[in-house]
């Protein structure tokens, strides 16, 4: 928090994250190997004491009210940790509602209501100052919380100059000095404000004279400072966290974990659903333990195609959750435009091939149309309709400028058949697609170096290359940094499921699963 006169740089903006792709995966990469899969019986078997690198959770009971807000306050810090981290532009905003939203209707009503009364207070003959002296006290509480706890001087002018008992005093003799309060409040504003603000601080000073606008006006002012003070924090944090944002978020888990024991049941689902997919896809007669590499790669692989209508998400993504769902939208909808330019060059053949103008168009219109696709009131099948007839004139036009025969009607019935048709689950094109868009993330995924595989897109993909590698990107950074805080949980989770109903190893070795799951 800045000192007197000490004003923060910049509010608006988070410093950079300061790590890429690369450096991320370094921290946390995920890869199976044979050695590996020997060895994972034995390491998952192994009993480790220590509590660092072994989540605790305690056996069902009670909660009592305290511990549920207790933990819903972790959850809370939590959230607000990793959003600090994982988003380099994270910043507050002062309130901002919908126009026509209820609760904006009803603090409007509300904070009108007030000033009305400020206004018909002062305007009494002589003057009332209930409305206005709760005003002043509430400033000098806000005015005071700016300050760092050695700016003594300061301090000690606020309560001087806004001394509460002195002004009922004053208004009991309507002697009170509004004018000159306000006055003083803005110049004190103009000591703690940030550069950003100079120009509000500015407008205070040349309001008019009418005093309930000029209070209106400092109370918004003020809100935007409180703002800014925060965001100065967080600015400050941001290092911090960075450096230490692993083991933060790790150990505030484990203290949900310990008031509330079921805090990973739904993280334990998704991880038997991967396990139990892997064993069922070795066939009938194998008894092979998959890796808990393996196990997790899948698990990674799956949180991508999530179904959030059917489940809510593993207690130990619910932090990424907003991120997790843009990264769905971007890629089912780069996914819709990769098949449509597919059945476009399919269908329509050589005399459009080898012209990137040509595709760079079609791509950037196909995307404008299906732009929000996701939407509840979007329809996907109009909207390719409406794809299918700007494709057949664009072609046409390309056609006949480079003297070939426009399209049949009867090829672009064709053509916007098989375009609409990707709407079903079972389209050849749509599995294809969808296919080799997984096979992209799970090489993404198994690769230590995923920041090489972000350039190797499968074939059949080229035409989304930028924006897979932007999606893949993002995703592979937010599994490592998953993987890294949330390792030796996924560890526990695995070693129990695998081999609860098996003894451990005679002599378990000193290294653990936990250890390897996170460092790998």
């Amino acid at each position: 928090m800045p000192l007197n006169d000490e004003r923060p740089a910049s509010t608006s903006s988070g410093e950079e994250q300061g790590s890429d792709v690369e450096s991320s995966s370094e921290r946390c990469d995920s890869v199976t190997s044979t050695s590996d899969l020997d060895c994972s019986r034995e390491s998952f078997t192994s009993d480790c004491s220590s509590k660092h690198c072994t989540p605790s959770s305690s056996p069902p009971k009670t909660l009592k009210l305290d511990e549920v807000m207790e933990s819903t306050r972790d959850l809370s810090n939590l959230s607000i940790a990793h959003e600090i981290i994982v988003n380099r532009n994270f910043h507050l905003e002062p309130d901002s509602l919908p126009q026509d939203s209820l609760w904006k209707i009803v603090r409007d009503n509300v904070h009108k209501a007030f000033w009305d009364i400020l206004e018909s207070e002062l305007n009494d003959d002589p003057p009332e100052y209930g409305q206005a002296i709760r005003l002043l006290e509430e400033i000098r509480e806000v005015l005071l919380s700016f300050l760092n706890p050695g700016a003594n001087r300061m301090r000690t002018q606020i309560t001087e100059v806004l001394n509460m008992d002195l002004i009922r005093q004053q208004a009991d003799n309507d002697a009170v000095d509004i004018q000159g309060l306000a006055s003083y409040i803005i110049t004190t504003m103009g000591k703690l404000c940030a550069p950003v603000r100079d120009e509000d601080i500015q407008k205070l000073r040349e309001s008019p004279d009418n005093i309930v606008t000029l209070f209106r006006e400092i109370f918004r002012v003020l809100d935007l400072m409180k703002a800014d003070i925060v965001n100065f924090t967080i600015d400050n944090l941001r290092p911090v966290l960075h450096r230490q944002g692993v083991e933060y978020e790790r150990a505030t888990f484990q203290s949900i974990l310990d008031k509330t024991p079921s805090a990973l049941e739904h993280t334990t689902s998704w991880i038997k659903s991967a396990l139990e997919e892997l064993s069922d896809g070795q066939g009938k007669g194998k008894r092979l333990v998959p890796g808990p590499f393996q196990v997790l790669n899948v698990a990674f692989l799956r949180i991508l195609t999530w179904d959030y209508d059917k489940s809510p998400l593993p207690e130990t993504w619910m932090t990424d959750e907003t991120r997790l769902r843009e990264i769905q939208r971007q890629l089912q909808q780069c996914e819709a435009v990769n098949e449509v330019l597919l059945i476009i060059y399919s269908t329509i053949g050589g005399s459009i091939q080898g012209l990137p103008s040509l595709s760079d168009r079609l791509k950037r219109m196909i995307s404008v149309l299906l732009d929000g696709m996701h939407s509840k009131d979007f329809n996907l099948e109009e909207a390719l309709q409406s794809v299918s007839a700007q494709i057949c004139c664009e072609l046409n036009k390309s056609l006949t400028e480079r003297s070939y025969p426009a399209l049949t009607p009867a090829l672009q019935a064709t053509l916007t058949g098989q375009i609409c048709s990707i709407t079903q689950k079972d389209n050849p094109i749509r599995t294809l697609v969808e296919d080799r868009v997984q096979q992209f993330f799970t090489a993404l995924i198994c690769d230590p170096k995923p920041k090489i595989k972000l350039e190797q897109v499968p074939a059949g993909l080229t035409a989304i290359k930028p924006e897979l590698a932007l999606t893949g990107a993002k995703f592979i950074s937010l599994v490592n940094y998953n993987k890294s805080v949330y390792g030796p949980f996924y560890a526990d989770i695995i070693r129990k499921l695998m081999f609860s109903s098996s003894p451990p190893a005679a002599n378990p070795p000193q290294d653990t699963a936990q250890d390897s799951v996170t460092s790998n």
